[in-house]
């Protein structure tokens, strides 16, 4: 598709963007200032109580990355004045009616001139509390489509969802939406209000017992998981996504809905730059922790396919579903799964020795070569044991570890 047709797309377009502080949202904002500065106007929804620490969340934790270099450089000193005329902070919380925004103008003017929404706002903690997954990837998928039915011009509702809420099927998976209850067990059926009953019990039996706070984040988080893994997902997060997705779809009325599910998010590829990464995401944990010379091995099986995903590519196909919507008028759910393992699969083997040939090249360890220290090549186990290469890890620790990846490091593709 022309790169014509996506300005023209986007041109004069008022877009309303939750969880702006996020790592796919951030590339997200880059791209769409980078490629078409015409855009009419960006709103930015950052979890804030007041516009003096929104605003200084979105400088410190957006625009003052590295990733807006490019722009820095190519506005120079007016690149504050291009912000300040192009960009809206809006401090509010997802989990909220009208995102808990107290300015009832601001509400007005937002409902007035939003052309589409693009809800990323989301914890993506594997093992987050119950309560807190709900609020957030739920029950802010409720708010987010509650607030588009409003809007009074709305063209597309964007919902970032991930391609785990499918379990761990194997082979190619379809691109279906769930229905209101559908589970990954045949044999049950889900509620969720009756899940949110149920949090609202477990917080209240922890409240009467006078619990401290370490004492209801963990049982919280343990409550998740037994919920999801009743119901068949592997964690909490994807649990609380997939119910997300069922409330959009179910919720949604006429309003044209997307629906996008990546696989695991990694560095940019090429823009606005290669190699951009924020903070360790999910396979980024091994690369670190190797690289540091605390392990050698992690559970996985080297002849499967990895699927991950440069961050760069995922805005890309996000901006593309959204001009491919328009062009065919459609009120119908569009659901794409954005990866790579069937076009451009690498296996778990590949990447072992990618990581290996990376390290020696630019150890990591100030004693590198010296006194016979050297890094060992890493790999993947598909079996593994409490004391697997992991002395600091025994017991516990490591299982959790271990079950909250596994679903990413066994992925067969789609």
């Amino acid at each position: 598709m022309e790169l014509k047709s996506v300005l023209h797309f986007l041109e004069d377009k008022t877009i309303l963007v939750t969880g702006a502080t996020g790592f796919l949202a951030k590339v997200f904002v880059e791209k769409i200032l980078r490629c078409q500065p015409n855009i009419k106007k960006l709103y930015l929804l950052l979890r804030a109580t007041d516009t003096e620490s929104v605003s200084h969340r979105l400088h410190h934790e957006v625009f003052g990355k590295k990733l807006f270099k490019i722009q820095r450089d190519k506005w120079g000193e007016k690149f504050s004045s291009f912000l300040s005329e192009k960009v809206v902070t809006v401090a509010g919380d997802v989990s909220l009616h009208n995102f808990g925004i107290k300015d009832q103008i601001l509400i007005e003017e937002m409902l007035e001139e939003i052309d589409i929404i693009v809800h990323s706002a989301a914890t993506t903690r594997l093992d987050e509390r119950f309560d807190v997954a709900m609020d957030t990837n739920t029950m802010g998928a409720y708010n987010a489509i509650n607030f588009a039915k409003m809007c009074h011009k709305i063209e597309i509702f964007l919902h970032v969802s991930t391609a785990y809420v499918c379990g761990e099927a194997k082979g190619q998976i379809p691109e279906k939406p769930f229905r209101m209850g559908q589970t990954l067990k045949s044999s049950s059926e889900l509620d969720i209000n009756l899940e949110k009953q149920l949090i609202k019990k477990k917080l209240s039996e922890l409240q009467s017992q006078n619990a401290n706070q370490e004492t209801i984040t963990s049982v919280m988080k343990e409550f998740g998981t037994i919920r999801a893994n009743l119901h068949g997902w592997p964690n909490t997060y994807v649990f609380t996504k997939a119910m997300g997705e069922m409330v959009v779809t179910n919720m949604k009325g006429n309003i044209p809905l997307i629906i996008t599910r990546p696989t695991v998010i990694i560095g940019t590829f090429s823009e606005p730059f290669p190699g951009w990464i924020e903070d360790v995401r999910t396979i980024d944990y091994v690369f670190v922790e190797y690289f540091k010379g605390a392990i050698t091995s992690f559970v996985g099986n080297p002849k499967i396919t990895a699927d991950l995903i440069p961050v760069d590519m995922v805005t890309n196909s996000m901006i593309i579903a959204m001009l491919v919507h328009s062009k065919n008028n459609t009120s119908n759910n569009l659901i794409y799964h954005i990866g790579t393992s069937l076009r451009n699969p690498i296996k778990l083997s590949e990447i072992q020795d990618i990581m290996h040939l990376y390290i020696t090249k630019n150890p990591w360890l100030k004693n590198y070569g010296k006194s016979g220290t050297l890094y060992e090549k890493f790999t993947f186990n598909p079996n593994y044991t409490d004391d697997l290469e992991f002395p600091q890890y025994k017991g516990s620790r490591l299982k959790r570890i271990m079950n909250m990846y596994r679903p990413y490091l066994h992925f067969e593709g789609m």
